[in-house]
């Protein structure tokens, strides 16, 4: 099954948030997720992030496409000092 990290919406209009969640390719954005792995705010001034490291590595050394904007964020050297790790 091809997975990916993904930014699932919440919230009301005009005030987002996320959940970044582990979804199936063929999901749909909001839809069904495997796990969560974390949380983005990006109304708090600095944007707020949230990652449970353990799970983050988990998947990123399992059978992960690395091609979302989410999987590649936290395939950056400095992912870990950005967040509540």
């Amino acid at each position: 099954m091809p997975t990916r990290i993904r930014l699932q919406r919440k919230g009301k209009k005009g005030q987002p948030y996320y959940h970044i969640v582990v979804a199936d390719q063929r999901s749909p954005r909001d839809g069904k997720y495997i796990e969560r792995i974390g949380a983005y705010d990006p109304g708090h001034n600095p944007a707020f992030i949230e990652i449970d490291r353990d799970k983050a590595l988990d998947w990123m050394q399992k059978v992960l496409s690395h091609q979302t904007r989410a999987a590649r964020s936290l395939a950056t050297p400095d992912w870990c000092t950005r967040t509540t790790c």
